[in-house]
């Protein structure tokens, strides 16, 4: 990845590009909702420990998408805070129908 980014408004379409496969957008739709449910579990039963889970549940479902689906290599290896974003900012997408299933 050799372009450099200014804004996420410039990365995010970048990011989407790198989410072509459907599969691997659905690993990643996936754990970011079991992190959701795991923050909630957390603040809930006031298990805090149990948040140690939620970046391996995430990072471990999106890069399996990833090396197995998308066969290319993670946006967070080069933009941690922009894909993080990118992930947050897709998940809402998917949600609301902009970006498909």
């Amino acid at each position: 990845m050799s372009k450099r980014f200014k804004s996420f408004g410039e990365f995010y379409p970048y990011y989407l590009s790198e989410h072509s496969d459907r599969t691997c957008r659905r690993l990643h739709f996936v754990g970011t909702s079991m992190v959701i449910g795991l923050l909630a579990y957390a603040v809930f039963s006031q298990t805090w420990f149990v948040l140690f889970y939620a970046p391996l549940i995430a990072y471990g479902l999106a890069w399996i998408g990833h090396f197995f689906f998308e066969k290319n290599r993670p946006a967070t290896f080069s933009y941690p805070v922009y894909s993080l974003m990118g992930d947050w900012v897709m998940y809402k997408d998917m949600l609301i129908g902009r970006v498909k299933f």
